[in-house]
């Protein structure tokens, strides 16, 4: 419980207007995208690091905790206040600090959205490449605790993959830079890879330089119609198996698609499979890629391969896409959204063995998502007032994360842990990796102060076993 005095103390520190401890503004900081809620003692608005630094240390010495907050888009639960203490949001510091275009980086702090420096960049002829779902409203801050990918992810990469440096207070306060500014450096460990997809356990990131590159010369999307899922998830493989490394390479299946139409009113195939594929580059390059994938298309059972769209109409394109998961809620009222990644040839084996899980448990289970690189979005639809349908959906996640982890994948390529996971995590991670991966945090954050309850199973939630699911 934090005392009246505690209170004080906080709201000095980052000035009364940045610390609310009020019922209804706690009731907006206690829900994230899972739709789980916890309501925080109280919520912080810092503005530097050095306020998040006397934050952590006050905590440490009252024995309070501290949830850092980005946007709260998070689909695991990482920054649900599950024990309590501080929601500590980061959505005041939104500046970018630096572009600079001779070395391709930016510097920024962690309220920025990807969208808006995305708007910053595309004048200097810049871009920075993830880009997930969420990027009009999520945040660098929190994109960098779950190491997000996005769309473009097949071709580009993840979050870490563009984090040159960090400025990171460490649960005790501490505040420490890692990594650096050259596109090279190997002095001692990797501490930035480390904190990227931390979750928001081991720091708080107050600053970021991010990795840049130059906007692509020309663009082209496609869009493949195929009359079923194994047929769209078979071509996937054969495109990349040519060679070929769409911008992005997005993956719906027909029920997927009819929501997301209605929800949004786009003319898309309803009954239809769907392939949403960008290509990228030069000119010549894009031409030579885009009749490549159509052939391919067609070989694999295309009805038909549209291109050449107006502006307008791929920007509707994406807006179906990026209106699925929201769009799902008008088939049940709740929903769980697995991201597992298997490789990419294995796809259709995925899409196989979820539509085993389907007929055997009677739920309607929805498929779309990062095709090209194997993250596909594995959704449950469900109505948690039943009991049947929320034990059928409980036991229809272990059967996908089993199925997953027997083709080779993980359970998880975008989403994290968090507190939705963490009970699976050994079906993944040997018990080894586990005790390994908790003295980290122990090294950090020895009063376990810095987000608590979150990748690591507690008692009663352990259980789950890489060989096979058993409680």
């Amino acid at each position: 419980m934090i005392t009246e005095k505690v209170k004080k103390q906080l709201t000095s520190i980052v000035g009364k207007a940045n610390a609310t401890f009020t019922a209804e503004d706690l009731i907006c900081y206690a829900y994230d995208a899972t739709n789980k809620s916890y309501r925080p003692e109280g919520v912080l608005f810092a503005g530097t690091a050095s306020e998040v630094s006397e934050i952590l240390k006050l905590a440490n010495v009252e024995g309070f905790f501290v949830v850092p907050r980005g946007a709260g888009t998070g689909f695991t639960g990482g920054s649900l206040p599950v024990k309590g203490g501080i929601v500590l949001s980061l959505e005041r510091m939104t500046k970018v600090l630096d572009i600079d275009r001779e070395n391709l980086t930016a510097t920024v702090e962690p309220g920025v959205i990807p969208w808006e420096l995305g708007q910053a960049l595309a004048p200097l002829g810049l871009f920075y490449p993830p880009d997930p779902t969420s990027y009009k409203f999520s945040t660098i801050g929190g994109n960098i605790a779950e190491n997000a990918g996005g769309p473009s992810a097949v071709k580009y990469g993840v979050t870490r993959d563009y984090i040159l440096s960090l400025e990171v207070v460490l649960p005790r306060g501490e505040i420490i830079r890692t990594g650096t500014k050259t596109m090279k450096g190997v002095v001692g460990y990797d501490l930035t890879r480390l904190l990227v997809g931390s979750e928001g356990t081991l720091g708080v990131v107050t600053e970021a330089t991010l990795r840049l590159l130059p906007l692509p010369e020309s663009k082209k999307t496609l869009l493949a119609v195929f009359p079923g899922l194994m047929a769209a998830a078979g071509t996937v493989a054969d495109i990349t198996g040519a060679g070929i490394i769409p911008a992005t390479l997005e993956i719906m299946d027909p029920a997927s698609v009819k929501c997301a139409t209605e929800f949004t009113g786009s003319t898309l195939a309803e009954d239809s499979a769907l392939l949403l594929i960008e290509v990228d580059g030069t000119a010549e390059s894009v031409e030579k890629d885009s009749e490549s994938i159509k052939k391919i298309a067609f070989d694999g059972g295309a009805s038909e391969v549209r291109s050449a769209f107006e502006k307008k109409e791929v920007k509707d394109l994406w807006k179906t896409r990026r209106a699925m998961s929201a769009a799902l809620f008008r088939l049940k009222p709740n929903k769980i959204n697995e991201d597992v990644v298997v490789p990419r040839s294995r796809i259709a084996d995925l899409i196989k063995g979820i539509r085993e899980i389907t007929d055997r448990s009677g739920l309607l289970i929805v498929s779309f998502g990062h095709a090209g690189d194997g993250n596909i979005h594995v959704n449950i639809m469900y109505d948690k007032n039943d009991a049947n349908e929320s034990e059928a959906a409980e036991k229809a996640v272990a059967e996908v994360f089993e199925l997953t982890l027997g083709l080779g994948g993980t359970i998880s390529g975008e989403h994290g842990v968090g507190t939705s996971k963490a009970k699976y995590i050994g079906m993944e991670l040997s018990s080894e990796t586990l005790c390994l991966m908790k003295g980290i945090k122990k090294v950090f954050d020895p009063q376990g102060i810095l987000n608590p309850g979150k990748i690591f199973p507690s008692h009663e939630e352990e259980g789950y076993e890489r060989a096979g699911v058993v409680r």
